[in-house]
């Protein structure tokens, strides 16, 4: 079982998400490798939920991811851990959207915050052929 007790490269800082608070949710077994650690697959599954949340609202309608910028893994998450992703609108184009998706990690029996990856994600808004459309002016 791995430790999940706070360490110096694991304190809360200063720093704050950016962003509203798109998805929370709980880190479990079934997500995770035999030592605990969360397979950083799900973590990007989650990440992409959240910011096609984001980019669904700004499209009214469907969009499709189409690129991950600039993924890094700053910390573990670990079973039992309550991810929350937060997103931000990057840029808007003619027919696409980046976001940029950070995931914080609550720990378990703990009031330790850490910000454990961050990404921009594109996604293209699409019609009902699945060919990209041009975005309503805002």
């Amino acid at each position: 079982m791995p430790d999940r007790s706070p360490r110096a490269s694991d304190e809360a800082t200063a720093e704050t998400p950016r962003g509203e608070l798109s998805i929370r949710t709980v880190a479990m077994p079934a997500d995770a490798n035999p030592s605990g650690d969360i397979f950083g697959g799900w973590l990007l599954s989650q990440m992409d939920v959240a910011g096609g949340i984001i980019a669904h609202r700004i499209a009214l309608g469907r969009t499709a991811t189409v690129a991950v910028d600039a993924m890094k893994f700053h910390l573990p998450v670990f079973v039992g851990d309550i991810l929350c992703c937060y997103a931000a609108v990057a840029r808007i184009g003619r027919t696409s959207i980046a976001v940029r998706v950070e995931a914080w990690a609550e720990r378990r029996n703990s009031t330790v915050r850490v910000k454990v990856t961050d990404g921009v994600f594109t996604y293209v808004a699409i019609d009902e052929n699945r060919k990209p459309r041009v975005l309503a002016a805002r």
